[in-house]
């Protein structure tokens, strides 16, 4: 178990275009994101709460009860104001080629709360990660969008982020904020070319740290959480965001 934190590689929002051109991911500070979006992190903070009461993951193939869950899915449209809608609930589905653990299956997770996707803050979220996903692929386009809401906890001794490793997500661009972590170690970030030899690790620690990856370029995964203490319990709490050109996966 990794316990060294090393520090996110942060870059300015004015450094991110070109950081995902160049590299395939860039990493944001906390103060980053709230100059990015232009709302105070009061604002992102105050979205902690929902992720209190998660239902569980019923289909992790491990048998694992580390991981709860929400999930809720968008448009974001090519217009000058990334016009956002929410689409009808759905399946969240992966084909094995990305996901060995779980993928091949429709995964039907509890929808995020209309109170949540209702904040001002959440839809300039959504906008600004469009936005980014066009300037990456130089094309202004549609884009659809899943978010996830996770909380990996100790409760069994040990809570595994990813289960199914080092992996691609098969979208363009993911999105990855750790929204709070209390009473773990752990949980390493690591990034990898998806065809090269580079790769990069580090611990996000500051509420409202945003990692964005270019998901033809990279493969990530964070590493497994456990208590600080013996028989303790603590917890992780991210939110996924991905953005897919082709329409959603299994359509």
């Amino acid at each position: 178990m990794t316990t060294a934190a090393f520090t996110p590689p942060f870059i300015s929002p004015a450094e991110l275009p070109a950081a995902l051109r160049e590299q395939g991911y860039a990493v944001l500070s906390p103060q980053g994101v709230s100059e990015w979006l232009g709302v105070p992190l009061t604002q992102l903070d105050a979205l902690h709460a929902d992720w209190n009461d998660l239902p569980a993951d019923e289909y992790l193939k491990d048998g694992g009860r580390y991981r709860t869950r929400r999930h809720a899915c968008f448009t974001v449209e090519a217009d000058e104001e990334a016009t956002l809608a929410q689409v009808p609930h759905r399946a969240h589905w992966q084909p094995v080629e990305y996901n060995a653990l779980h993928g091949g299956m429709q995964r039907w997770f509890a929808p995020m709360l209309e109170a949540t996707v209702a904040q001002p803050v959440w839809q300039r979220l959504l906008q600004q990660l469009g936005r980014a996903s066009s300037e990456m692929r130089g094309a202004a386009q549609r884009w659809y969008v899943e978010a996830h809401q996770f909380r990996i906890d100790t409760a069994g001794g040990i809570g595994r982020p990813t289960p199914e490793g080092a992996h691609r997500d098969g979208v363009d661009l993911v999105a990855v904020a750790l929204v709070g972590r209390r009473g773990i170690k752990g949980g390493e970030t690591r990034v990898f070319e998806a065809n090269g030899r580079r790769g990069e690790r580090f611990t996000m620690t500051e509420p409202w740290t945003l990692l964005l990856l270019d998901d033809a370029r990279v493969i990530h995964e964070s590493t497994p959480i456990q208590p600080l203490e013996e028989g303790g319990e603590g917890w992780r709490d991210t939110l996924v965001i991905t953005c897919r050109a082709e329409g959603f996966q299994g359509d």
